[in-house]
């Protein structure tokens, strides 16, 4: 299943400059080990030590935010458009 990933601006060095990558996955988790194959070093960045996703990295599965789903188990459908936002601190 295809699912369509934005990637943030200082990601895309590790996309090959590409704002918008094609994964597979039938969960947010399975799209991680995707994305890591297609680009490498890119689940780093987004995933800490124990491989949980970084507090201020936040993902989204067709505008909705996947801590008030299921987190890295929210399913994914064919189709589906994963967004991932870093946080931004300022005032």
């Amino acid at each position: 299943m295809a699912v369509k990933v934005l990637i943030p601006t200082p990601l895309q060095k590790l996309t090959n400059d590409q704002a918008t990558v094609e994964c597979e996955g039938s969960t947010i988790a399975a799209l991680l080990e995707s994305l890591e194959s297609s680009c490498p070093g890119i689940k780093g960045r987004l995933c800490d030590d124990k491989g949980e996703l970084r507090r201020f990295v936040n993902f989204y599965v067709n505008s909705e935010d996947i801590r008030f789903l299921q987190g890295v188990d929210t399913p994914l459908n064919d189709g589906d458009e994963v967004s991932i936002i870093p946080a931004i601190a300022g005032g």
